[in-house]
C-alpha cells in the first residue's frame, strides 16, 4: 500500500515537471515570435507555477511526503504558557486550512480557567495533519516558540514571556519499520475529559500507552472506540520512538565529535512579540515580519520556505 502510494506520488511529480518543461518551451517560441506582451504575461505565470512546485526539491526525506503529527506543550509559566499553547494550536489549524490540509485534534489536555474572560489554556495537544508533504513542510517548526505580551492574567497588566514546545513527527504507517515488543507496552483506558475537567465520554474509550523502555507516553481520545484510539495512539508512539532514535544517533555522533548538545527545551527557534512592539522573528533564518495578526491567522509560508532553503 505504501509502495503504491509512493509510486503514485512520483508519477504525479514527473507529470507536473513535464508540464512545466512544455510551458517553458512554449515561452521560448513566443520569444522568437517577438510577442512581448504575451511573453511577459507567460513568464509571470510560469514563475508562479514554478515557485509553487519548487518546494518539492527541498523535500526528499524518507517521510517528507507523508502526514504529520504536530504536538504542542505549554512551558513553565502557568496560565500564560497554557494560553500561548492554545494560540499556537489555533495558528497551525489556520495554516492547515489555508493550505487545504486536513487537521484533527487527537488529544488535548486542558489547564484551569483564568483571567477576566475565564480563558482555558492547553497543557498539551496532538494535531494530526494530512495532505501532500505535510511532514516535510512542517518538520522545521519543531522547537521552542517564545511569546512576549501584556499578560491577560496579570491584574497589574505586566509584560510576560511565555514558552511552548512544538514537535512535528512523521506518521509511520508500517509498524515493522520500528520494532516494539508487546510486553514493553503499558496500555490504559480512561474517559476523555474536556475543559474544566468534565468527562466528555461515558465509556472508557480513550487510550494511554506507555513505552516502558524509553518512558515515552502517548494518548488519544478523538475516536469513538477503544480500538481506533489505540491504533492512533500507536501511530503517535511509533513517531515518538523514531524521533527518540534519531536524537540518540545525533547525541552519539556529537559526543564522538566532542561537542555538547543543548537540552531541546532550550532550542528557541522563533519569537512573537506583541508588546512593547509588534514583531515575529525566526532566529534561524532571520526572517521577520510586523504582521503578527497575519502570522497568528496561519500565514507561515515565509518562515517555512526560508527554513526549507536554509536546511538544503
Amino acid at each position: 500500500m505504501v509502495v503504491v502510494r509512493e509510486l503514485s506520488n512520483l508519477k504525479e511529480e514527473i507529470k507536473i515537471f513535464d508540464h512545466l518543461g512544455k510551458e517553458l518551451a512554449d515561452l521560448a517560441k513566443l520569444k522568437e515570435l517577438a510577442e512581448e506582451e504575451d511573453l511577459e504575461k507567460g513568464i509571470e505565470e510560469f514563475e508562479k507555477k514554478f515557485k509553487k512546485e519548487e518546494f518539492r526539491i527541498f523535500l526528499s526525506g524518507k517521510y517528507d511526503r507523508g502526514a504529520a503529527i504536530l504536538s504542542i506543550y505549554a512551558g513553565t509559566g502557568g496560565q500564560d504558557a497554557q494560553d500561548w499553547a492554545t494560540m499556537l494550536l489555533r495558528m497551525y489549524e489556520r495554516y492547515c486550512s489555508l493550505k487545504g490540509f486536513s487537521a484533527r485534534i487527537l488529544h488535548q489536555s486542558f489547564g484551569e480557567a483564568g483571567g477576566p474572560e475565564g480563558r482555558i489554556g492547553t497543557k498539551s495537544a496532538f494535531l494530526e495533519i494530512k495532505g501532500p508533504y505535510t511532514y516535510g513542510l512542517l518538520k522545521k517548526e519543531t522547537g521552542v516558540h517564545r511569546l512576549v505580551r501584556i499578560s491577560p492574567f496579570s491584574a497589574k497588566s505586566l509584560r510576560h514571556t511565555s514558552f511552548a514546545l512544538v514537535e512535528v513527527l512523521p506518521v509511520i504507517e508500517k509498524e515493522d519499520e520500528i520494532e516494539i515488543k508487546p510486553d514493553d507496552l503499558k496500555i490504559e483506558f480512561y474517559r476523555a475529559s474536556g475543559p474544566g475537567g468534565q468527562n466528555v465520554n461515558k465509556r472508557e474509550t480513550s487510550v494511554r500507552i506507555t513505552h516502558l523502555s524509553t518512558g515515552l507516553i502517548v494518548a488519544c481520545q478523538s475516536e469513538r472506540t477503544q480500538g481506533d484510539n489505540r491504533k492512533k495512539a500507536m501511530q503517535i508512539l511509533l513517531a515518538k520512538i523514531y524521533q527518540f532514535q534519531q536524537e540518540t544517533k545525533k547525541k552519539e555522533l556529537s559526543e564522538i565529535k566532542g561537542k555538547k548538545i543543548s537540552a531541546s527545551w532550550g532550542n528557541q527557534i522563533r519569537s512573537y512579540v506583541v508588546q512593547p512592539y509588534r514583531l515575529v522573528k525566526d532566529l534561524r533564518s532571520g526572517v521577520e515580519t510586523s504582521d503578527i495578526e497575519g502570522v497568528f491567522n496561519g500565514n507561515l509560508e515565509r518562515f517555512i520556505e526560508a527554513e526549507l532553503k536554509l536546511a538544503a
